[in-house]
């Protein structure tokens, strides 16, 4: 079977080394050893300063909400993972969905605008895979609203916008590392806060709301990293390099052989790429559909990534229609990439898309 990903698995020996020392410590989570050292080097990589590890990357968006005390009306995206929409409900929030651009796919600046009311607090765009928003744009209405900015930056690991990482825009931004991602901790998630004085409450908020053992100070939940995931992101971080050259190479080959044949997402010209998702969109549903069952047909199974449109929730109130969100959502279609996907394999699910279009 071809999946539309496949998780990266480091040397077995080498994560053993880790899992031996976590078994002669005295700590396996509660910001253990692996924990510390494995935001030390993901700083140091990522060239942001304040990073904090958490089980995953939905945990860090609801810890953001917290850290921020957004409230009421947040303005974001329908054209994402679930979770961006998902979080914002659980926490209480109302997502009030500003609609796309059908060619860079993220949320588009002229529509925020639109939907800003006096009871918006933030907005929370998305790197869509991993492709920078318009970050001046947001950043001047958040400037002019009084607005708080958290990026759902789960697809950025490693990208830089205009010579900085993407992740020191906005108040806050969130990465995850689930193994799907190319950076991976097994599960896991992190958030980058770009205020120095808000990344103690951040630790506590991770934490029960636990400032020491005698104080609780903030209403939290448990959102922590243990140290076997930390050990598997330490041995991942020393390969991350190399995985980010290998899916280069696919994902050009990819766009070489499909060129002038589908729709290739339209890439923001200030930032680099790290190869995470190869997208492509086609005429309509039924090209995609058929296209899909001859990959399914060969034991391909590429991923329709993002359907449905998230302004299709049953749960989200009001109810609001995004055009471009529901059109892309329905014709959209990401095809296998990973680290050791072989060039013959690649040639064939090219060679079925091309006999299909």
């Amino acid at each position: 079977m071809i999946p539309v990903t496949k998780t990266y698995l480091p040397n077995k020996d080498k994560y053993i080394k880790y899992v031996n020392k976590i078994f002669t410590g005295d700590k396996i989570t509660n910001n253990g050893e692996m924990v510390q050292e494995l935001e030390s080097k993901l700083a140091k990589y990522l060239g942001v300063k304040n990073i904090i590890l958490v089980a995953n990357g939905t945990l860090a968006l609801e810890i953001a909400y917290r850290t921020l005390d957004i409230k009421d009306d947040v303005i974001t995206t329908p054209f994402s993972f679930v979770a961006t929409t998902s979080s914002l409900v659980t926490n209480g929030l109302k997502p009030i969905f500003a609609d796309i651009n059908q060619y860079t796919l993220n949320i588009d600046t002229n529509n925020i605008k639109k939907v800003l009311t006096d009871n918006t607090t933030a907005i929370v765009p998305v790197h869509v895979f991993g492709n920078a928003c318009e970050i001046e744009k947001i950043a001047k209405i958040a400037q002019d609203n009084n607005l708080k900015v958290i990026y759902d930056a789960a697809h950025t690991f490693g990208i830089d916008y205009k010579g900085k990482s993407i992740l020191s825009n906005g108040d806050i931004s969130i990465l995850s590392f689930h193994a799907t991602k190319l950076f991976h901790t097994i599960e896991g998630g992190a958030l980058i806060v770009n205020d120095d004085s808000l990344v103690e409450k951040a630790r506590y908020l991770i934490n029960f709301g636990i400032e020491n053992k005698e104080s609780i100070k903030h209403l939290g939940i448990n959102a922590k990293m243990n140290e076997f995931e930390a050990a598997m992101g330490l041995c991942v971080l020393d390969d991350v390099d190399n995985i980010i050259l290998n899916r280069k190479k696919i994902y050009y080959y990819y766009k070489k052989k499909l060129k002038n044949l589908v729709q290739f997402q339209e890439q923001n010209i200030n930032s680099n790429k790290n190869y995470s998702y190869f997208p492509i969109i086609l005429k309509d549903t039924k090209q995609l559909l058929k296209i899909e069952k001859a990959l399914n047909d060969s034991n391909i199974f590429p991923r329709r990534y993002f359907y449905p449109s998230l302004d299709t929730l049953t749960y989200i109130k009001p109810k609001q229609t995004m055009v471009n969100s529901r059109d892309i959502s329905s014709r959209i279609l990401c095809l296998p990439i990973y680290f050791e996907l072989d060039k013959d394999i690649q040639n064939i699910i090219i060679n079925i898309v091309k006999m299909n279009i």
